[in-house]
């Protein structure tokens, strides 16, 4: 039998009596009540028998608070719990709010992101440096963050959302409106007798023209003075005269070496041009098609006045000399012959960089350039043969650190770049296609390190859209250093090139290797195994699929 400790009245077995709480209301008088009278102390009896040992129970009665509904033990508990938690939330949503205004946070918000310009108007209105402010998210305190579970979050991230689409390949009229003076300039088809692509083009000015007044590289760059003053020179005594009109030959590149940065191709370009059969254009690296021709100097300088096309046939007139000397001499001996001398440029930026494409044509494309270097080169010559040197990434990445970095350089400072640039690719796949971000001129400028430039697959997969898969040699740095001889042959087979001496063939694949490391960059030693680990994990997917695409496993760099 159950009673209750304030009313004192019966209580069924399954009796709550809910009311309870409520008997002993402001009116209620201790010293009336006949259960409480005079007492704070109220025993209580189950079968008419006094309880022994935590039997009875000390209640403190006190009428001057009236909390109604909080007397319930449980429901005190509940309230403490949400109490609890709002306190918690709050402090957590200030945690929050602060570390991602200060860059505290060790896990970036998502949140936080620079959007794209999508109106290539208002871009132009500001300068490169100031969209570099604009699009850089707030500086990660990461200095210290070297463990590897945290940046993995960011790469998972990142790969999940990877996908390899093919581009649509756009119409040559489309290409023609776009750039009317070149295709005014370039002719459709080339002299016949020649293996490299020649033309012959009417010159109009006189004997006291000075035909390389205006070249925009003589004028900007004093490197290359002393090249266009040996041109000026001889320049007469190569016109060609025909009906009262004088004719210069005019050449193209019958080859491109077209990258990466840092992965041999300056090597590589100093051995070929030792063939007798190999000439380059004036400039190792003109960056004519990437650059130059949309008025890029220096990305940090601005835009200057665009390189017209006929600036960068110039700096292909001392190949194209000893072209027109081969073809006028065995034209009066041995009509029909044809002429094996082929030029080639060597720009390495000319496979990825696609930076000034927003600045000038439409950006109706989700972030995504409907045109690219190599549509452009296509139009012109179909048949040109293209050559790409590679190397791991993960190394590529570190050597371009250390030759471009400027001061502060260690394997720390790499670290903390790498993570921050990890972050900032991050933020833009999370809205945009991975074309969209590869070449995206804002987020490569705001990256400290050049994390793009190591995805061989997604520019070799669009320039697979316009060029056949046998006009593209891709060559490992890897190889090149352990055999020299044997991808300089590879080389030489690949452009069709005639057979070499003994002694010729020693003195190309002999010679010292070109562009080596500095001695103040080797002390440095190599990079932090997590920072490796990181940019391995990074990496991975892209490689695979590069591996796929040329049916070779060696392009997963597995050993290195």
């Amino acid at each position: 039998m159950r009673y209750c400790i304030n009313c004192c009245i019966h209580l069924l077995p399954y009796d709550l009596h809910r009311q309870c709480f409520r008997c002993r209301g402001p009116n209620h008088n201790n010293q009336k009540c006949p259960v409480c009278k005079g007492e704070n102390k109220i025993p209580l009896y189950t079968d008419s028998k006094q309880m022994k040992l935590l039997a009875v129970l000390e209640v403190r009665t006190d009428h001057r608070e009236s909390w109604n509904g909080f007397f319930c033990l449980r429901k005190g508990k509940l309230c403490s719990l949400i109490f609890g938690l709002i306190i918690m939330t709050l402090v957590m949503a200030s945690y929050i709010l602060t570390g991602a205004k200060h860059g505290l946070l060790l896990i970036p918000s998502p949140f936080h992101y620079g959007a794209f310009t999508s109106n290539p108007s208002l871009m132009d209105n500001e300068s490169l440096s100031d969209m570099k402010d604009h699009y850089q998210p707030s500086k990660m305190n990461i200095s210290y963050v070297k463990d590897y579970p945290s940046i993995k979050l960011i790469i998972d991230t990142i790969t999940s959302k990877i996908e390899f689409i093919t581009r649509e390949r756009p119409d040559l009229e489309e290409l023609r409106k776009q750039e009317p003076h070149m295709f005014s300039v370039i002719p459709n088809k080339f002299l016949p007798n020649s293996k490299n692509p020649c033309w012959y083009e009417e010159y109009r000015g006189n004997t006291t023209t000075d035909p390389y007044a205006t070249n925009s590289y003589a004028l900007y760059s004093k490197r290359f003075r002393t090249i266009f003053d040996y041109l000026r020179k001889v320049f007469w005594n190569h016109l060609y005269h025909y009906k009262d009109k004088h004719y210069r030959l005019r050449c193209l590149p019958h080859f491109y070496i077209i990258g990466q940065p840092k992965c041999g191709t300056t090597d590589l370009y100093d051995r070929l041009r030792l063939h007798p059969d190999v000439r380059f254009s004036a400039i190792k690296e003109p960056h004519w098609w990437t650059r130059k021709r949309f008025g890029i100097i220096r990305l940090r300088d601005g835009f200057h006045d665009r390189y017209p096309v006929e600036d960068y046939l110039d700096l292909f007139d001392l190949a194209a000399h000893q072209i027109q000397g081969v073809l006028q001499s065995e034209a009066a001996t041995e009509r029909g012959k044809m002429n094996n001398i082929i030029i080639g440029e060597a720009s390495a930026s000319t496979m990825w960089d696609n930076n000034a494409w927003i600045f000038f044509y439409d950006n109706s494309t989700e972030g995504e350039p409907p045109y690219l270097i190599q549509d452009f080169i296509h139009a012109f010559q179909p048949n040109a043969k293209l050559i790409i040197m590679l190397r791991d990434p993960v190394e590529r990445l570190y050597s371009d650190y250390l030759y471009f970095a400027s001061a502060n350089k260690s394997v720390e400072d790499f670290h903390e770049k790498v993570a921050e640039s990890l972050q900032l690719f991050e933020n833009c796949m999370l809205d945009y296609s991975l074309r969209a971000c590869v070449y995206n001129n804002t987020l490569n400028n705001a990256m400290p390190v050049r994390l793009q430039v190591g995805l061989y697959v997604v520019y070799l997969l669009d320039w697979l859209t316009v060029f056949d898969k046998d006009q593209i040699l891709v060559l490992r740095l890897e190889d090149h250093a352990s055999n020299v001889k044997y991808t300089m042959h590879m080389v030489f087979q690949f452009l069709d090139l005639g057979p070499l001496s003994e002694k010729q063939e020693a003195l190309i694949t002999k010679s010292p290797a070109s562009n080596t490391r500095r001695p103040e960059d080797k002390s440095l030693g190599p990079m932090l195994p997590t920072t490796k680990a990181i940019l391995r994990d990074f990496y991975r997917p892209f490689n695979t699929k590069l591996a796929q695409v040329l049916f070779d496993d060696a392009f997963l760099w597995k050993r290195t």
